[in-house]
């Protein structure tokens, strides 16, 4: 029996759908234990490509039960768009999807009042000085407008609205009274019209006999599995310096995606949890504003996102790019507890002469080798850029250590040693065969 915990380790979008797809080979049961459409991943199989932004990427393997847990924010227009595209694509999800009755579902005035607080703020920056949409100063926090923050804040807030208010219409009516005294006079102080509670009431009702096949205690099911000896597998949304606590607040997401946030988002205590795997691209990207020391603004950067597809899945918005940064690496481990890390799309850096690396800021006067304690530190520090000699060879094939040049060798060495935590899996190319799978040994040298 193995709980695992499948993490990002840098800002998102490092390629943990495809570690899921693999890792749920052997798993009974997936989870997504935070986080909601704001988060999207792609896994090619076959020459197909699916997106996943809620269901759980294991639910392209069949017999393996998916599960969206407590601490997951859920659209339910954009589940049912999704459960149905899966059944128009053949793939059954109906008998093997579980929904936590604890989960939030995001309403219709959350995403108008996410779209209406960006678009002020970015109005906001327009109307003074210059807009620095990576300073400390600046107010636009770049999210997705999902209504994923305000979700998060009406939880927070003690005003929002479960999975389990849709099976009692008079207790959901006053949750949507309840919401709606205050975000009306939100939205209108943003020149936003505001939501009637029996418009909003309707159209959230209506889902209520879809969600009702699939309500389950997630925690519970993951206790049952665990106790039998099956796989369980904890996947993560965003990225570790994108959490509400240990990430570059407030250019952060609105839950915790670390491997803490898992046993709050799933419902399970720590002592389950075997393994936590990091997963970080060989590169390093981000979307939207925050600090991102390693960031690349020459040609070098627009290579990156060229080969590598850089752009999102949920939103299509350009990722800024940079080389690896092996501080930022550190401090994901010291976080999460990594036991692993998956690198992946080590790929894209093929044809490069060069590959940099930071392993230290200067911060002011000092050389720095840890993550800064202060946001604003991090803000201004200068990541110190070193270079390895790249490499030529198409790497698509290599299915072990041995196929790779010795350049791309030294580079998985370099991250291994420099984070402390051994490399299990490496990502070589785009198809979800194309993986080095390595034992929990030191990469040779």
């Amino acid at each position: 029996m193995t709980v695992t915990v499948l993490v990002g380790a840098q800002w998102g979008d490092e390629g943990k759908g495809k570690l899921v797809d693999l890792l749920a080979e052997q798993a009974e049961l997936v989870v997504r234990y935070q986080g909601g459409n704001n988060a999207g991943h792609t896994i090619v199989r076959g020459g197909e490509t699916f997106a996943f932004h809620l269901v759980p990427s294991g639910v392209l393997h069949e017999g393996t039960l998916c599960a969206l847990a407590n601490g997951v924010v859920i659209d339910p227009q954009v589940l049912r768009r999704e459960v149905e595209g899966l059944d128009e694509a053949g793939i059954d999800v109906r008998d093997r999807l579980r929904i936590s009755p604890q989960a939030h579902l995001i309403m219709p005035y959350h995403v108008a009042l996410d779209e209406a607080r960006e678009m002020a703020a970015i109005a906001g920056e327009r109307r003074g000085a210059p807009a620095n949409a990576i300073g400390k100063d600046s107010a636009v926090i770049g999210t997705t407008r999902r209504g994923i923050g305000p979700c998060y804040a009406d939880k927070t807030a003690r005003r929002g609205v479960r999975v389990e208010d849709l099976f009692d219409t008079e207790h959901l009516r006053t949750r949507i009274s309840a919401a709606l005294g205050e975000t009306n006079v939100l939205l209108a102080h943003y020149g936003h019209e505001g939501f009637s509670v029996d418009a909003v009431f309707d159209q959230i009702v209506a889902h209520a006999e879809f969600f009702r096949p699939f309500v389950t205690d997630v925690g519970a099911l993951i206790e049952r599995i665990a106790e039998r000896g099956g796989n369980v597998l904890l996947e993560g949304a965003q990225g570790t310096l994108l959490d509400i606590d240990h990430g570059t607040y407030p250019f952060v997401t609105s839950s915790s995606p670390v491997a803490g946030g898992a046993c709050t988002g799933a419902g399970i205590g720590p002592g389950r949890i075997d393994r936590v795997i990091g997963v970080a691209k060989a590169y390093a990207t981000r979307v939207g504003a925050g600090p991102f020391p390693t960031e690349l603004f020459d040609h070098v950067g627009d290579q990156l996102v060229d080969r590598g597809g850089e752009f999102g899945t949920t939103t299509g918005r350009r990722r800024r790019c940079g080389w690896i940064d092996l501080v930022a690496l550190r401090r994901a481990a010291q976080v999460n507890g990594l036991t692993e890390l998956a690198i992946t799309k080590l790929d894209v850096l093929t044809g490069f002469e060069q590959i940099g690396l930071a392993d230290t800021y200067d911060v002011g006067e000092a050389t720095e080798t840890a993550w800064p304690t202060l946001t604003a530190d991090v803000l201004r520090a200068t990541a110190n850029v070193e270079y390895l000699p790249g490499w030529t060879e198409d790497i698509d094939a290599a299915r072990s250590l041995d196929d790779l040049p010795e350049a791309a060798k030294v580079l998985l060495r370099r991250i291994q040693d420099s984070v402390g935590v051994p490399v299990t899996f490496v990502g070589t190319g785009q198809d979800r065969e194309a993986v080095i799978t390595l034992d929990l040994t030191p990469v040779a040298r």
